[in-house]
């Protein structure tokens, strides 16, 4: 059966009743990928539909691996069809088992790709979905059509629409094929689920979600202010990246900032990295630094120059003292490699190391100067800074009121909303902090972490040491970069930074260099043999910044005690991984706020819960 024939039955939506009209949102759930025509339909729908919805959520179950060329291939003969598949097949890389999302249309439509079994993938999702196409089997025998993909033998066909019904709203339409609906439901079942069977053609089954009873909804429910206004108190990654994504949804932002431009605290990093984080058993932390490196990753190609900006250049890590490892075996498929692997004899002498160095290859990551990122999420329309503002407290105006205003340190009011996001790095605390009693614990424990780099131009150094800088970044013990504009535009090197904890602080410090030259000596030896002349004569630069970090060495997003103080809610605590971790925490926040289906598994999602620290 032709997808758009599908399509048109269960979401009559889009092709007859226009019930998707002139919404914020809608959510297509679809188990069973087939190669994609099915989205690539509703995409096109969506996309000639005038009335059709701001944004555009598809959230696909299936445990196939989906295949990039037989995606193209199943387009051939539609130019519409060929042109959507040609975007969506360059985001097809590091498809690991668990959920993905890949952005398109300048991130009005963004599809969830779940990769495992329907049963426990339904269980994980917390939104509702707006409509429902099965195109594989998921109720019965997979004979009918010769596909690979039994539904799980742990669910019967009762306990699978049940599952379905609770991902429903009222009015939800849903629809299969009749040669993939197997030993399907009865009658009395999906009446039973909630579900009313609808005429159709023969070759499809419909429903609409419509139980006689009052159903007890206990999917993610979020009570956003209804006037969509909110502040943002710090204009750096963190900050930027909320502001970005709220504003993209329709709400109007002020972001307060002390500065007074950007790029003044640890956002103004000349240069950094974006890059997965490896572990033998592909820890939380993992498997959420790859989720917040794909959102990077995808954020700066619209926004930022390639090759002056930003760039796609891989990463090479030495794994200095055997620090890290891969999983190994089943637990690292193929896919994983996309993202790391043991790097080659080639890049290992590239990078100028022994060739018995211990490597590994990061082909998903590369470099990103983070002002320039800062400054486009901030040029995002419904975004206005206030630069010069130092928020000294936040003061609830009345309890029934709900709004907040910021105020200065005379008590005067900044700004007020009903909503405010803390995303000042480590300025956070002494936000936190105004909101408690005196003696009483900050709600989420920030810790203060400074680091320094130290840089110098690449036209100064000998020719034949400029030949010898290795083409790509490496990382593994601090990081160095070359061939990156510096600040005043010149291309230049990088290395660095320091740790250092407990200091509220950051100056520029001569031993600090000395440090970095130490890491340089240790991450690539031979290199920083060579360049110790440049740090002994002082033809070193050097930036600062003071970042904060959590005892779990993750994030805190979300609201930090709704209870207690609601409307009240951060992103901050990225550490050394801010530009890794911003944007997913900002779209994180947006799609809390929006109940709309998370950038991130939840089950990994609630380790970054602010809240996680109320006891």
């Amino acid at each position: 059966m032709r997808a758009c024939q599908l399509l048109a039955s269960v979401d009559q939506s889009a092709h007859q009743t226009r019930d998707w009209a002139r919404q914020r949102q809608w959510h297509v759930l679809q188990a069973g990928f087939e190669q994609g025509q099915q989205f690539l339909a509703t995409w096109h729908a969506w996309r000639q539909d005038p009335h059709a919805p701001d944004r555009l959520f598809y959230t696909v179950i299936t445990s196939q691996m989906p295949n990039a060329a037989a995606l193209l291939a199943a387009a051939e003969g539609d130019t519409a069809m060929h042109t959507l598949a040609a975007q969506l097949v360059p985001l097809w890389r590091g498809l690991l088992p668990g959920m993905h999302r890949l952005v398109l249309d300048e991130g009005r439509v963004q599809l969830s790709l779940w990769l495992g079994p329907l049963d426990k993938t339904l269980r994980e999702l917390d939104v509702p979905a707006d409509s429902i196409v099965l195109t594989e089997p998921v109720f019965g025998s997979c004979e009918a059509t010769g596909t690979d993909t039994p539904p799980s033998p742990t669910s019967t066909r009762l306990q699978t629409l049940q599952a379905l019904s609770r991902l429903c709203r009222q009015g939800t339409r849903l629809a299969l094929a009749a040669s993939s609906a197997g030993d399907g439901p009865s009658t009395a079942e999906w009446q039973q689920c909630g579900f009313s069977l609808t005429p159709t053609e023969p070759a499809i089954i419909a429903a609409q979600y419509a139980p006689a009873w009052t159903v007890r909804n206990r999917l993610r429910q979020s009570t956003a202010p209804a006037d969509r206004r909110v502040l943002v108190v710090g204009a750096g990654l963190s900050g930027s990246a909320v502001a970005h994504s709220l504003a993209r949804r329709g709400w109007q932002v002020t972001v307060l900032d002390r500065a007074n431009s950007v790029g003044a605290g640890a956002s103004g990093l000349p240069a950094g990295l974006t890059a997965p984080h490896v572990s033998p058993d592909d820890s939380v932390l993992s498997r959420i630094t790859r989720a917040g490196v794909r959102a990077t990753l995808q954020r700066a190609k619209p926004l930022l120059q390639n090759g002056t900006d930003w760039a796609l250049t891989g990463v090479l890590e030495h794994r200095v003292e055997g620090k890290r490892s891969l999983p190994t075996g089943e637990a690292w498929p193929a896919a994983g490699h996309d993202w790391s692997s043991p790097a080659s004899a080639d890049q290992i002498r590239a990078a100028g190391l022994a060739d018995t160095s211990p490597a590994l290859w990061h082909g998903l990551a590369g470099w990103i100067r983070p002002r320039q990122l800062v400054a486009a999420q901030l040029q995002t329309p419904g975004v206005q800074v206030m630069w010069g503002q130092t928020v000294a407290r936040l003061h609830r105006v009345s309890a029934g009121d709900g709004r907040w205003e910021a105020l200065d340190n005379a008590g005067h009011c900044i700004a007020q909303a009903s909503l405010v996001v803390f995303a000042g790095g480590y300025d956070t605390l002494h936000l936190l902090n105004s909101l408690i009693d005196e003696g009483d614990q900050p709600p989420v424990p920030l810790n203060p972490l400074r680091g320094q780099i130290s840089f110098g131009l690449r036209p100064d150094l000998p020719s034949e040491l400029q030949a010898r800088l290795p083409p790509f970044p490496v990382n593994g013990h601090g990081s160095f970069i070359s061939g990156v504009p510096t600040p005043d535009g010149q291309p230049g090197w990088f290395i660095g930074s320091t740790f250092e904890r407990n200091c509220t602080q950051a100056p520029v410090r001569t031993e600090d260099h000395a440090a970095n030259q130490q890491r340089l000596a240790t991450l690539l030896p031979d290199l920083g043999q060579a360049m110790a002349p440049q740090f002994a004569h002082g033809q070193v630069q050097g930036w600062a910044g003071l970042r904060c970090t959590l005892p779990d060495r993750l994030p805190a997003v979300g609201p930090v005690n709704p209870s207690r103080w609601p409307g009240v809610w951060m992103s901050a605590g990225m550490g050394a991984r801010g530009i890794s971790m911003a944007v997913l925490c900002g779209e994180l926040t947006a799609a809390w706020l929006d109940n709309e289906p998370l950038p991130l598994a939840p089950s990994l999602a609630k380790h970054l819960a602010a809240s996680r620290f109320q006891k």
